[in-house]
């Protein structure tokens, strides 16, 4: 649009008044949008028991990586961001072994600088190897047993996903739209596929699921499709995200979140859009309801958890996508997904708190501190033990009373 530079200037003081009207009306609007709820007084059921702590080196600080530790072979895996990755065991916390991934050629001498290995993907455990990925575009196999280097690949983009293992094959999903599979085994490249990524996305990627002879994954244009483990080759896609508004900003419809599986159907959740249930052989969809998310969703029975963009946690049920409860109480203080723990749903929060929610009711029912750097990752539960690592690498075995 022109302009004149004679404009009149009693013209230009009325605009500058009314945007400032404008922005002085919505500004108790924006600070109710951006207000971090408060912790409120709950009467607590139980007191969350700490089993065993340990610490996974500098963690992944303030960025985005979000590593989470796995338990496999009588062990609990995890790294840093650094590239400082354990093996701590599992019943007492000791560690087993650690691993130097910014320098596993040992290749680097006293005087020389080591560079962080920039660890964001994985921990993923199976056929007797834990497996990393790296914002390098590293892929890395480590024995579980000892810790020694299996096998080094590469791939073309930044995997800030956990890889999926299946079938001997170790399917890696990347941030520039690539997908690779390597032989779990021995690292030889096996295929490799690239997605069509818009030009502008958030800082996530789904991590690929293998189920039923195909990989699952979500893509940053709001689909959900599959691609047949053996070749590659993509077989159904269905839309997710629902792209809305005139600008690039307002139409990001990512799906980030891993897809879940759980018999014939697949649910997942777009950024900007829907909860969806879809036919794991047809990719039909099922049915889809209005929630906006990027962390992971959980499932427990017939009860679907999912954290929004708001940090709002919402219980729905898996058959027809019809909300059984909703949780406000946690507007704005980046929830981790929700992970379920016998009869409870657990999240943790960006000032480090883990807080138990009955999976009935949603009603907060304890409540836990685990460091104030924050947690950023879904907490780990396996075997009725809830492992969560915090921002600065504090990693906790945590138990509640039967």
């Amino acid at each position: 649009m022109f302009m004149s530079k004679r404009f009149n200037k009693n013209l230009l003081a009325m605009c500058f008044l009314a945007v400032g009207i404008s922005a002085c009306s919505s500004t108790d609007d924006e600070d109710d949008e951006l207000r971090v709820a408060d912790l409120t007084e709950i009467k607590a059921l139980f007191t969350p028991v700490v089993k065993w702590d340990a610490s996974v080196g500098n963690g992944v600080g303030g960025y985005f990586s979000r590593i989470q530790p796995v338990v496999a072979y009588g062990k609990v895996f995890s790294a840093s961001r650094d590239g400082e990755a354990y093996a701590f065991d599992e019943k007492t916390g000791e560690q087993v072994w650690h691993a130097d991934l910014s320098d596993i050629d040992k290749k680097l001498g006293f005087f020389d600088k080591k560079e962080p290995a920039l660890i964001s993907g994985g921990a993923v455990a199976g056929i007797n190897k834990v497996f990393f990925g790296s914002e390098n575009g590293d892929v890395i196999a480590l024995e579980a047993e000892s810790g020694k280097v299996s096998w080094q690949g590469k791939v073309k983009g930044e995997v800030i996903a956990a890889p999926a293992l299946d079938s001997g094959k170790l399917v890696v999903n990347t941030a520039s739209g690539v997908m690779k599979a390597f032989n779990a085994s021995n690292g030889q490249d096996d295929w490799q596929i690239e997605q069509d990524v818009p030009p502008l996305t958030l800082r996530g990627i789904s991590a690929p699921v293998i189920a039923g002879g195909g990989v699952i994954v979500g893509s940053a244009d709001g689909s959900l499709a599959v691609y047949l483990l053996e070749q590659g080759r993509q077989g159904w896609t269905v839309d997710i995200g629902e792209a809305t508004g005139s600008t690039e900003l307002e139409r990001v419809i990512d799906v980030d979140s891993t897809p879940l599986v759980y018999g014939d159907n697949i649910y997942t959740v777009s950024s900007r859009g829907n909860l969806s249930a879809v036919e794991l052989r047809t990719g039909r969809l099922l049915w889809q309801r209005q929630y906006s998310s990027y962390r992971e969703i959980s499932i427990s029975g017939n009860s679907l958890f999912l954290t929004d963009v708001k940090g709002h946690i919402y219980a729905v049920d898996r058959n027809n996508g019809l909300e059984l409860w909703s949780q406000l109480s946690f507007t704005n203080r980046g929830l981790t997904g929700p992970a379920p723990m016998g009869s409870y749903v657990v999240v943790g929060d960006f000032e480090g708190y883990l807080h138990w929610l009955d999976q009935a009711t949603g009603e907060i029912v304890a409540r836990h501190h685990v460091d104030s750097s924050g947690i950023h990752a879904t907490p780990t539960v396996d075997n009725n033990v809830l492992y969560s690592q915090a921002r600065n690498g504090d990693l906790e075995a945590i138990t509640i009373p039967k």
